[in-house]
């Protein structure tokens, strides 16, 4: 056994592709947990088990106490692109390396923002509804409507908005895309018609898709004023994060009747709470934070998530995969 061993713990299980990059290699040893496991128990993993050198994160809190914890941590790998859990500052100071999947998960979350549109537009569950329910006299008191020629606002054009865009283009609707840290000839290249003015082109939309991370700048981004320049008409679509959305706020806008309905995978509680008044609504269609998660997604994640390790561990990190790159600098042991 190489007695510069470097160890990896996977804070829940990744696909046997995944594994496998592992696996053959001696110098590499990973611990693994077949279950999502709380911010307490993965400290206390980390004690039992350091020094840990790479942590594959799902969706665990992680800040100081972990990184303390762990001792020789070189590199944390989010399994999926979100990282709002994360203590992204702390990472830095110690010049610890984030990564995420890339692309890997984005054409998943593109077709479950396709399909929470469709599934509102064709009346999928109420049509579904009234035929196993013997009430098919009533087929036409929830006539569907077509997304073609419709408007869709796409709020962040970047990996997941781009594939959402090319889409909806394929559905023979007419794309906007706010972006603001997107140039408005980049927006265009992505067949979108770039737009500046959020508030505007809240009012032109007939559906508004949202695929912006969750900061301190996108938290409710989508508040009740914003919902009030919405057609009474529209739809909203959240699959990005809990908390761009002001829940107060859509709950009162859907049961008044100014909204006409929304498709909702994530909330700014997960699990909401059982009595959370939006899931007793049934102009809207929920899902548990499950857009980005599928079969073939679980191993794109897995595969990028061990690969991220291994890069910063051999010395040659994945870059555009980082999301706080100065630290790169700061690391003697990496170019």
């Amino acid at each position: 056994m190489p007695t510069n061993r470097k160890r990896l713990l996977l804070s829940q299980s990744l696909a046997p592709a995944a594994l496998a990059l592992i696996d053959g290699r001696a110098d590499i040893e990973a611990i693994g947990f077949p279950h999502v496991i709380s911010s307490a128990d993965l400290n206390a993993l980390l004690t039992r088990h350091a020094p840990v050198h790479g942590i594959a994160l799902g969706v665990t809190p992680f800040g100081e106490d972990a990184i303390a914890a762990a001792r020789e941590l070189a590199v944390v790998a989010r399994i999926g692109v979100g990282y709002d859990a994360v203590d992204v500052a702390a990472l830095t100071r110690h010049a610890i390396p984030l990564m995420v999947t890339g692309t890997a998960n984005s054409p998943s979350v593109a077709e479950a923002a396709l399909f929470m549109m469709l599934a509102l537009a064709k009346r999928g569950a109420e049509l579904d509804a009234l035929v196993k329910g013997n009430a098919w006299a009533r087929r036409f008191d929830t006539t569907p409507f077509d997304l073609y020629g419709k408007t869709v606002l796409i709020v962040g054009l970047g990996r997941i908005g781009t594939r959402v865009a090319a889409r909806c283009r394929a559905m023979e609707m007419t794309v906007l895309a706010f972006d603001p840290y997107r140039g408005a000839a980049e927006i265009t290249a992505a067949g979108c018609e770039a737009v500046a003015d959020l508030d505007a082109a809240l009012a032109r939309a007939d559906v508004v898709t949202l695929h912006c991370p969750k900061t301190a700048e996108t938290t409710d981004l989508i508040d009740a004023a914003r919902l009030a320049r919405m057609k009474p008409t529209a739809y909203l679509i959240n699959t990005a994060r809990g908390g761009i959305v002001n829940e107060t706020a859509l709950h009162a806008a859907l049961s008044s009747g100014h909204l006409a309905g929304a498709g909702l995978d994530v909330f700014a509680s997960e699990p909401p709470a059982a009595d959370n008044p939006l899931l007793r609504l049934s102009n809207v269609i929920c899902a548990p934070h499950l857009a980005g998660v599928t079969r073939e997604a679980l191993e794109r994640m897995g595969v990028e998530t061990v690969r991220n390790l291994l890069s910063v561990l051999d010395g040659a990190p994945h870059r555009a995969h980082v999301v706080n790159p100065d630290v790169l600098a700061t690391r003697g042991d990496l170019p």
